[in-house]
């Protein structure tokens, strides 16, 4: 009897791959830079664009990933010091407050 064939392997769905087998994906299209760098979604992200696959159905709820949440935080604490120097009410530095420590939990969450 002679070798036994290999069977062609089906490719995975973008989803079900983890980030280290979508980042070796990635560099043998050779298009994407950056691929290190990345997370999950943003690679699956950018595999589709240059696949042309376009998402499908609207998505209930978008989830910012974790960089987007800590430029917001970011964003915040500027206002916040801001609002410090001007001498604002303590009502509206707590405000401030309580919408980065909300962010730093989704933070928390996302990873």
């Amino acid at each position: 009897m002679g070798k036994k064939e290999k069977k062609e392997k089906k490719e995975k769905p973008l989803d079900r791959m983890t980030a280290k087998e979508l980042r070796e994906y990635a560099l043998t299209l050779g298009e994407i830079v950056g691929v290190h760098g990345m997370n999950k979604e943003e690679l699956i992200a950018a595999i589709k664009e240059i696949k042309g696959i376009s998402d499908e159905g609207p998505k209930a709820a978008k989830s910012l990933n974790v960089r987007e949440l800590k430029e917001k935080i970011k964003e915040l604490r500027a206002r916040k010091a801001e609002a410090r120097t001007a001498a604002a009410t303590r009502q509206t530095i707590d405000i401030f407050r309580k919408r980065i420590n909300r962010l730093k939990k989704r933070t928390r969450k996302a990873a």
